[in-house]
Order: C-alpha cells, then structure tokens, then sequence
C-alpha cells in the first residue's frame, strides 16, 4: 500500500508544534510515520514532545545546522517502505483532507515529483499565502496568489513549477535521485532550486486546490540568521550562477537593479542587509557556477522548459498586492 512520511523540521517552534500535530493526526488518510527533526531548539520543543507526542520520531540534532539541513536529516531516517515524503512547516496547521487530496494527485500520474496545495493565512484564511510557486527568467519565484481573497481564482487543478516547501508532497524516489535539499542556502529559496532540479530531471509539478493548509508564516524566522531580504539576495544570486543560461542575463540584471533601488528606498538598514545578501551571493556564486556541466550532464529537460518564459516586468509579471505581506 502507498505509505506517505511527514517530516517536520523544527527550531524553536514550541509554540507552533501542538496545532501542527494536531492537525497531522487529524488526517483522514494517516500518515506511516511523523518525523520531528529538531534542530538545536533552544525553547521547550523537546520536553513538550516528550510530555505530548510519544507517537512522533525525534530526531534532535546536537547543534544547528538550519531549515535545509535539518529536512536532509529528516530525508535520511524515513523507512524503506515510504513512497512519499510530506514537508510541512511547523507553523502550519492542514485540513482534514489534506493528505488524501494531496496523495491522489500524486499517484494520479508517475510523472509528478511534487504537489502543492493551496496554502492560505492562519490568520484569515480567506487570503491566500501560497498557490504553488512560478520561478521566472529574471530569478524571482513568484509565490502565485499571495495576499490575493480566497475567490475561487486558485480552485483550478493544474501544472505548476514546484510547490512551497511549507507544506508539500514530493515522490520519494524523485526525492532520493535529486539528493535532498540544497543545504547551502540554509532558508529560503531551497525548495525552488529542488523544484528546477526535479524539472531538469523530466519531473512535473502539481496544483491541487482541494488540499489546503493554514500558514502562519513566522516559524521559519528562528532559521534565519540574518534580514530576509539578504538571504533572498544572496540565494538569488546562486539559483542563477548554478542555473540559468547567459541568453538571461538582462532579466536578471534588471531585477538586481530594482531590488538595489526598493532597498535603498526602504532606508540605510534595509539597503545594507540587501548589499551583504549580495555581496554574499557573489562570494558563492563562482562555486554555483562550476555546478552548471555536470547539472546540464544529468538533466533530461532544458532549463527553458523548466522556467516557462512569463513578463518579468509590467503588471502581467505578477507580485503581491500592496499590503501583502
């Protein structure tokens, strides 16, 4: 029978990990197995799941080694009887539901690697956080309906780029043959690069807006380390020196430009937490770049098929609406 592990990294995510389990035990098609790979927590994450999920794996990890890391951890203990691994974020809690929609789109067609659900806010679930995720030719990932109402836009069932790793499904086997997570960025911008990985290896990707979770957004913030926006910067900057081609350089260059001109608008910290990710992001991208042959090697798809050719400027470029967090 199909088997479905979920796996739930955690730092300092005491505050989130009773509403996420609850609703994982909720699940009208159980998971096999739930994975809680702590990372170095320095909250009460560990003595609550010792008082409260004796049912739950706890792998606690003896120092942190942030978001990517940890969900490789996780990768690594999940049985051999396990076709399907769920990522879900502590800071989210899932529908009833969700696991069976989610596993019927995968097992609906072999050549999906990962599925998405609809994610919408905790806090008003009548908005929408995450409709599957679109990565564009300038380098931005494009989370497809943030901060858009709830309308029945996003009810439509379809191909998309790659799933947010807050709470997706992917294959195991697609899963073991990409190596996991990229543990280089640490937080952000890791499930896109697993996503082009899963593409370039003749993998598809699936919106189904019958499986839907409730995202907080905030249980990731202990990874960090450092302002979202360098570490969106620097990772940036190293999807595009390992992936993209140089015919896609003037997207890029224009994005690069109108992320320097936003911060600089933002004030004197944004604009230097933006020159640091970046000036990180060039320091590691001669590293990315010496990926690209053995990348293009193994891949059985262009990147050009995997990253669909959308407007990177002008209103059909997509973005949040203003307020949108």
């Amino acid at each position: 029978m199909p088997a479905t592990a979920a796996v739930v990294p955690n730092r300092n995510g005491a505050s989130w990990l009773p509403g996420l389990l609850a609703s994982v035990a909720a699940q009208t098609t159980p998971f096999a197995e739930v994975i809680v790979v702590d990372d170095a927590s320095d909250d009460e994450s560990l003595a609550w799941l010792a008082a409260h999920a004796s049912h739950v794996r706890v792998v606690a990890l003896p120092a942190q080694r942030r978001f990517a890391a940890a969900v490789n951890a996780g990768l690594a203990v999940v049985s051999p009887a396990v076709d399907a691994v769920a990522l879900l974020n502590t800071d989210v809690e899932l529908d009833p539901g969700w696991h069976a929609a989610m596993r019927a789109a995968l097992d609906a067609d072999p050549a999906r690697g990962a599925v998405a659900g609809k994610l919408v806010t905790l806090a008003d679930p009548g908005v929408v956080d995450d409709a599957g995720d679109i990565l564009r030719r300038d380098g931005v990932c494009e989370q497809r309906g943030r901060g858009h109402r709830d309308d029945g836009r996003f009810d439509t069932p379809g191909p998309v780029f790659g799933p947010c790793a807050a709470a997706a499904l992917y294959r195991r086997s697609a899963l073991d043959a990409a190596g996991g997570l990229d543990e280089r960025y640490g937080a952000y911008l890791e499930d896109v690069d697993l996503a082009l990985r899963l593409g370039l290896a003749g993998w598809t990707g699936w919106y189904e807006p019958g499986a839907v979770a409730r995202h907080a957004g905030g249980g990731s913030q202990a990874w960090l380390g450092a302002p979202v926006g360098a570490l969106i910067a620097r990772n940036t900057l190293v999807l595009v020196a390992r992936f993209f081609p140089w015919r896609w350089a003037v997207p890029v260059l224009y994005r690069q430009c109108s992320w320097l001109v936003a911060a600089a608008r933002r004030g004197p910290r944004p604009l230097a937490a933006h020159l640091r990710g970046v000036a990180a992001g060039l320091a590691a991208a001669p590293a990315a770049w010496r990926e690209r042959r053995g990348l293009r090697a193994r891949a059985v798809a262009d990147v050009a098929s995997v990253v669909a050719d959308r407007p990177w400027r002008g209103p059909a470029a997509g973005g949040h609406p203003r307020g949108a967090a």
